[in-house]
């Protein structure tokens, strides 16, 4: 047995677990974030969908954190909704919440963040970023116009209720998600 190699295999075992506390603890962070921006609930009329900040927060964390944390960390925040949590959004949690009128936007969200870090990648420019955070949000409605309609709207009239009243402040979304990605992105990827 050679132990010259001992020491580089222990050296190298801290660095991974390190490597996988971060991961463990941005993962924890990031649904932490997307928690936080369920409380932010405005009410709106003509639809059961109220307008809430949790769009902003999954194109961020799918952002900054890449594909398969960004995926991890929305998964991990329906797991908390699900064993009761108070993190959807204006508190609520469990089954229910995922089976209403809402459930679609939910159950998308670990798929917007995953393609909105893989399209965005390391390092993107504003365009980039646009173009991934435009493509996360419309993941995320389609999944909140699919479940309408599984639960027996109008295909037509899901489109109205669960897309159309968020055009304008989800543009707005996308503008700052991407924002965020360039300016602070580098930053926090470093932290993370």
């Amino acid at each position: 047995m050679d132990l010259r190699n001992q020491p580089a295999a222990s050296a190298a075992l801290p660095t991974s677990s390190s490597s996988t506390l971060r991961n463990v603890v941005a993962i924890a962070l990031a649904a932490l974030l997307v928690s936080v921006a369920a409380q932010v609930v405005v009410p709106l009329p003509l639809t059961p969908i109220p307008f809430t900040l949790q769009p902003l927060a999954v194109l961020v964390v799918g952002g900054v954190l890449g594909a398969r944390r960004g995926a991890a960390a929305l998964a991990l925040y329906l797991a908390m909704g699900l064993v009761g949590l108070p993190v959807f959004a204006a508190g609520g949690s469990g089954i229910a919440r995922l089976m209403g009128p809402t459930g679609g936007y939910l159950l998308a969200f670990p798929v917007a963040a995953a393609a909105t870090g893989a399209l965005a990648g390391a390092q993107p420019g504003l365009v980039r970023a646009l173009f991934a955070c435009a493509v996360g949000m419309v993941l995320i409605h389609i999944g909140g116009t699919a479940q309408l309609a599984a639960l027996g709207v109008d295909a037509g009239a899901a489109y109205r209720l669960a897309f159309v009243p968020f055009l304008t402040g989800d543009l707005l979304k996308i503008g700052l998600a991407a924002a965020v990605m360039v300016l602070a992105g580098p930053a926090l990827r470093a932290k993370l």
